[in-house]
């Protein structure tokens, strides 16, 4: 399983915003038709609404978090706003999870930015868990420590950077 941390390394994923860590859960994600492999290229105008997470490899009576991370806003130079948070239960129906903070399609003002889901397992219910104030300085490790969640058991991330005014009102027509 190490080769699908690759990617993870490679675009300092590992590093920038989690530790090392072995896969032990399978997670695949879907914006409309496209599949979200590891590097890929999305336009953010395809990315309005939620992506579809499916997911294998849990354990029913388990409960799971999952995690959308923007490690390079407001650029990837100087980032400070850094991520997005939906916490689920174990059923693998992302559905059917408590929303810490709703989802927020990506709007990156300027460079590339990386977006980047990750599943982690959780000892138990969460609970009640005081919703961040703000996206902006949001720390997915210091999160997890706080939650006692551990490393992540799934991970995949995609690009994406600001459309042109032009092509966006194109593809939303």
């Amino acid at each position: 399983m190490a080769a699908s941390v690759d990617p993870l390394v490679v675009e300092r994923v590992i590093g920038d915003v989690v530790d090392m860590f072995v896969p032990s859960a399978t997670m695949s994600v879907y914006y409309n038709s496209k599949h979200v492999t590891n590097g890929c290229n999305l336009r953010p105008s395809l990315t309005d609404d939620p992506p579809r997470i499916l997911m294998s490899s849990l354990n029913l009576s388990d409960f799971y978090t999952l995690v959308m991370v923007d490690p390079d806003a407001p650029s990837p130079s100087e980032p400070y706003m850094r991520e997005i948070v939906v916490d689920i239960p174990g059923t693998g129906n992302v559905s059917l999870g408590r929303e810490i903070l709703s989802y927020t399609g990506p709007c990156p003002p300027i460079g590339i930015h990386r977006y980047i889901l990750l599943l982690f397992k959780q000892k138990g219910p969460i609970g009640m868990i005081e919703q961040p104030a703000t996206r902006a300085n949001f720390n997915t490790r210091h999160f997890a420590t706080h939650l006692e969640l551990g490393l992540p058991i799934a991970a995949t991330y995609f690009n994406a950077q600001k459309e042109p005014a032009a092509k966006k009102v194109a593809t939303a027509a």
